[in-house]
């Protein structure tokens, strides 16, 4: 069954992409490097939906700061749901954890075999030191959910392959590349985790074909762990809050509570908080603070400089997501609520903010300077950005980003 999911290099249909030329003063990380410009920091650069949902045979690349955008039912929230997928399984949670309605991946249309099994392929390419190193999987989603074939290349050579040789064993059979006495090492591997993460603690590194399948699944681990979902709610940002970690949520709903924290830490990054306040909600703004109220609750304001202060929760719905946004866009995995890869160096790590509805309620004035922000942010390499946009066009003048335009992947 995994030979029918795991496809070669290159099986893949095209995508339009539109790419606005980098500003000189800020060269844009996106376009391809040479081997001396290769970036410490890994990072995906390529997301592959061979059969997903309403996906089939679609890769979409992705720069330091990408808008995947499409009308209704162009599948832009499927494909920033098969990239969380792929960060939580490179981080090593189950399966089932991963995919609680397998079925709903599977692609409409498609046959179940002659064992009525039935299921989907994603994969991606991680760039870093190591070059650009492909995983895919495929996944069994009936009559019962399993990984049934993993392949990790690099350079056109598999370091990693898996396959279902038993279905009544919940292992997979794995050969990795050792390239020394024996070409290969072989040995079982759980069905319900990503053989890729696992290889850290199956593989001893004495050899250098040994040592090259770690470091390549190191820089696919370190590429999608670390991965934070945003979506700011604007009803519970504009609630107070109490006093906690100082960790923002996904829905920024506990804001107030983190620039009361950061409003101290870090006097220049709240200086930048505090002009893409300035330009991105109504009216003049001085400062973006917290104050405590009885009952040591929190509430965030603007400063409006004259003596007036505007409690959060008298904002409209646009000015809150691009508060909340720009929040993201400028903090790190020290101030948002992700689990970062610990034994790594936070100088080689970058971290992926994914924004579903990244435009929701914003003017293509706010959406400009969001994206402007986040390509500043990308620029000096730890922070990465995918977010979906129904229209992009306000993104036209905005120099650095990849815009993937999915209606004409779909055509």
């Amino acid at each position: 069954m995994a030979e029918r999911f795991l496809r070669p290099a290159g099986d893949y249909g095209p995508c339009v992409i539109t790419q606005p030329q980098p500003s000189p003063a800020q060269p844009s990380s996106a376009q391809p490097t040479g081997e001396g410009t290769r970036s410490e920091r890994p990072g995906v650069t390529e997301l592959r939906l061979s059969a997903f949902a309403g996906h089939r045979s679609a890769a979409f690349p992705l720069g330091p700061v990408t808008l995947l955008a499409g009308s209704s039912g162009s599948g832009k929230s499927t494909a920033l749901r098969a990239y969380e997928a792929l960060a939580r399984l490179g981080g090593g949670a189950a399966l089932g954890e991963v995919f609680p309605d397998p079925v709903a991946c599977v692609p409409e249309r498609a046959r179940p075999d002659a064992q009525r099994r039935r299921g989907f392929r994603i994969g991606c390419t991680a760039d870093g030191p190591e070059g650009p190193v492909r995983l895919d999987i495929a996944v069994q989603a009936e009559p019962e959910l399993r990984i049934v074939g993993e392949r990790l290349t690099s350079d056109g050579r598999i370091l990693l392959e898996t396959a279902l040789r038993d279905p009544s064993r919940p292992v997979v059979q794995g050969a990795w590349h050792t390239a020394g006495s024996a070409p290969v090492t072989r040995g079982p591997l759980p069905d319900d985790r990503l053989g890729t993460a696992l290889l850290p603690l199956r593989v001893a590194g004495r050899t250098e074909g040994q040592r090259r399948v770690l470091a390549a699944a190191e820089q696919t681990v370190v590429a999608l762990r670390s991965v934070f979902v945003c979506d700011p709610r604007p009803e519970p940002m504009r609630a107070a809050v109490r006093l906690g970690a100082g960790r923002l949520l996904r829905d920024c709903g506990n804001l107030a509570e983190v620039l009361w924290r950061t409003r101290t830490e870090c006097g220049r990054r709240h200086a930048q908080l505090v002009a893409a306040a300035h330009a991105g909600c109504a009216g003049p703004v001085a400062d973006v603070l917290a104050q405590r109220l009885d009952g040591g609750r929190l509430r965030a304001l603007l400063d409006r400089g004259d003596g007036v202060r505007t409690p959060l929760g008298m904002l409209g719905d646009g000015e809150l997501r691009y508060l909340g946004l720009a929040l993201v866009l400028m903090t790190g995995p020290g101030v948002l609520e992700v689990d970062p890869v610990g034994e790594v160096p936070a100088a080689l790590q970058s971290l992926t903010v994914l924004a579903d509805g990244f435009d929701h309620a914003l003017d293509a004035r706010q959406a400009g300077e969001l994206a402007r922000l986040a390509v500043r942010m990308g620029a000096r390499g730890h922070i990465r950005l995918v977010g979906a946009v129904s229209d992009a066009s306000w993104a036209a003048g905005v120099a650095g980003l990849t815009v993937v335009d999915l209606d004409a992947c779909r055509r």
